[in-house]
């Protein structure tokens, strides 16, 4: 290690900047992975409203839902 390095990080630290830093990586990969999470609830309800309009008359009356129902939740934007 020479000098300078060792000038550069005792200065970062004695300011606090590696903190700072480490905490705005922190809070950002905390959005990140907030957003990632939504975005797979949505596209997992996508799929669910994708597989009603696939069933079958019987299979809709098995749990309770008309085909009129149905094809209103199945073609719901995936953001909804």
């Amino acid at each position: 290690m020479n000098t300078i390095d060792t000038f550069n990080r005792d200065g970062a630290e004695l300011h606090g900047h590696s903190s700072v830093r480490r905490s705005f990586v922190d809070r950002l990969a905390l959005v990140f992975r907030s957003i990632a999470r939504q975005l797979g609830r949505m596209l997992e309800r996508r799929r669910g409203r994708l597989a009603l309009l696939e069933m079958t008359d019987e299979q809709l009356k098995d749990i309770g839902i008309s085909r009129c129902d149905a094809h209103r939740e199945g073609i719901r934007p995936f953001w909804d």
